[in-house]
């Protein structure tokens, strides 16, 4: 459990992981689906998962420049996860969630 919030920490990074599990993105696709993360936070997190093995980053020397993020194999294993949070989610009730 450790291992993965170190690798996944912060609001953002699950949401981030669930966006390219439909395919490789655009930055900007990534921003557009995420709504309200700031550019910072999304290149940040992109960074992370870059060094760490999750998204691949592929530029295309073409003009205007073309940057796509695609989850890697062991990126791709995170769908397994996300699916049992979606799962578990979906499962509580909205009673309890506006008790919280």
């Amino acid at each position: 459990m450790e291992r993965f919030l170190l690798l996944l920490d912060g609001p953002w990074a699950t949401l981030i992981v669930r966006e390219l599990l439909h395919g490789p993105q655009r930055f900007t696709e990534l921003k557009i689906r995420l709504g309200s993360i700031s550019a910072h936070t999304l290149t940040h997190r992109l960074k992370r998962f870059e060094q760490h093995g999750i998204v691949t980053r592929t530029a295309f020397a073409e003009t205007p420049p073309r940057v796509v993020y695609e989850l890697t194999p062991l990126g791709m294993t995170l769908s397994t996860v996300l699916n049992a949070m979606n799962t578990w989610g979906v499962s509580v009730a909205d009673e309890q969630l506006a008790n919280s």
